[in-house]
This record gives C-alpha cells, sequence and structure tokens, in this order.
C-alpha cells in the first residue's frame, strides 16, 4: 500500500480524485438524503395514540405511507453504494459495450429515481397534511423529516440523470468515419512542369510533330507538313 508523503501527494491521489468527482459527489449526497429518509420513519415512523397501544404510522395512520419511504429509501441507498462500486472499477472495464450499456442503465435508473421520489414526496405530504394535530405524541420531527429529504432527492437524481447522459453521449461509439485517404484517395497539389519534365521535351525525328508545352506558349506550334513534288512524266 502506498502511503502519500505529503499534502500534495495526498490531494493527486486516485482515491481523492475519485472523491472529487461531480458523479461520485451526487451519488454520496443521494445515499445519504435515501438514508435519513427511511431511518428517520424506521426509528420514530411507528407510534402508538394516546388511547391505544397499536403501533401506527405517523403519516396519517397510513402504513402504506411509511412502508413506501422505507422501502424507497432503503432500495436506493443500495442503488448508490452499487454504483459507486461500479464507478470506481470503470477504469478497468475494456469492454466497450459493457460499459456504455451501464452507462445506459445508470441514466434510466437515475431517471426512475427522480420521478419516483417527486411521486413520493407528494405522497407523504399529502398523508402529512391529512393527518390530525396532536394524534401522536412522538414522531413529529421524523415525519418532517422523511418529506424534506425526499423533496431533497429530486434534484439530486435529475443532477445524476443528466450526468450519466453526458457520459453516454461523450462515450458513445461512432458507427462510420470517412478519412480522406479511404478507398486510396490521395489529394496532391500540382506544380508547374519544370524545364527537365518530359511534356516540354519535344520529340525528334523524321515525319515527326513537335508540340510547345501549354506552360509555355498559350498554343500549339503548327506542325510542318512536308510537300508534294510533281515529277515530269519520261
Amino acid at each position: 500500500m502506498h502511503i502519500p508523503e505529503s499534502l500534495q501527494d495526498l490531494a493527486d491521489s486516485e482515491a481523492v480524485q475519485f472523491l472529487k468527482r461531480p458523479k461520485t459527489v451526487a451519488r454520496i449526497f443521494a445515499g445519504i438524503f435515501a438514508l435519513i429518509v427511511f431511518s428517520s420513519l424506521l426509528t420514530d415512523g411507528y407510534q402508538n395514540k394516546t388511547d391505544s397501544s397499536q403501533l401506527r404510522c405517523v403519516l396519517n395512520s397510513s402504513n402504506v405511507a411509511c412502508s413506501f419511504a422505507v422501502g424507497a429509501g432503503f432500495l436506493a441507498l443500495l442503488s448508490c453504494l452499487a454504483f459507486l462500486a461500479l464507478d470506481a472499477h470503470e477504469g478497468h472495464i475494456a469492454c466497450t459495450r459493457f460499459r456504455t450499456a451501464f452507462q445506459l442503465l445508470d441514466f434510466i435508473l437515475a431517471v426512475l429515481w427522480a420521478g419516483t421520489w417527486f411521486l413520493g414526496f407528494c405522497f407523504l405530504a399529502n398523508q402529512w397534511h391529512r393527518s390530525p394535530p396532536k394524534q401522536f405524541l412522538l414522531g413529529n420531527s421524523s415525519a418532517k423529516a422523511s418529506i424534506a429529504f425526499a423533496f431533497f432527492s429530486v434534484p439530486i437524481w435529475i443532477f445524476q440523470a443528466y450526468l450519466a447522459f453526458q457520459d453516454l453521449r461523450d462515450d458513445s461509439p461512432v458507427p462510420y468515419k470517412r478519412s480522406l485517404d479511404e478507398g486510396g484517395v490521395v489529394l496532391t497539389t500540382l506544380s508547374p512542369p519544370s524545364a527537365a519534365s518530359p511534356i516540354n521535351t519535344p520529340t525528334t525525328g523524321p515525319n515527326s510533330m513537335s508540340y510547345a508545352s501549354s506552360a509555355l506558349s498559350p498554343y500549339l506550334t503548327t506542325a510542318k507538313v512536308p510537300r508534294l513534288v510533281m515529277m515530269p512524266d519520261n
């Protein structure tokens, strides 16, 4: 195990850099909020009335409301811990398809949790609003804490969905890229012909026509045609 020798080495370590990532910070906060939601109602969410010994949920005596908050908070906490463990080993994932599937799953779950916490907040707040005043001696602060942190969980999961979408868009493989040299296409620059170029060298010989280079003359020179001589008959 490598022990950092100074504070600078500690700040540059992989663990600190991992904890400073926005995705990691968002997951930690989402896990803390979920822990507060389900632990508040799990400890003080069930109380007995002044005239009865039976335990009831402090949210309008609705066991569905308390069960929902406890179950959703516990599952959200497990989800955050699982994705934190996967994020820690994300750099060691060599398979591109697995990484893409992991990012897609992260995005889908973040969107689902954002919607779940929004509906849960509305449901818990409605049940608390319908609760008769001073029905229970204890549990009021726990109910308020669960409702408040259910509301705080909505933007934090929306932020996680945004980060997952950014990773999914940046790491998505491009199916096809056309390069300049694909198919043997080579771009070359045309240079003016030099004096030693074969195009400037006239062809000499009997009965041959000579052509001037278009780079030196704007027109072709007229070839000399041999004259026909009429021979007298003997």
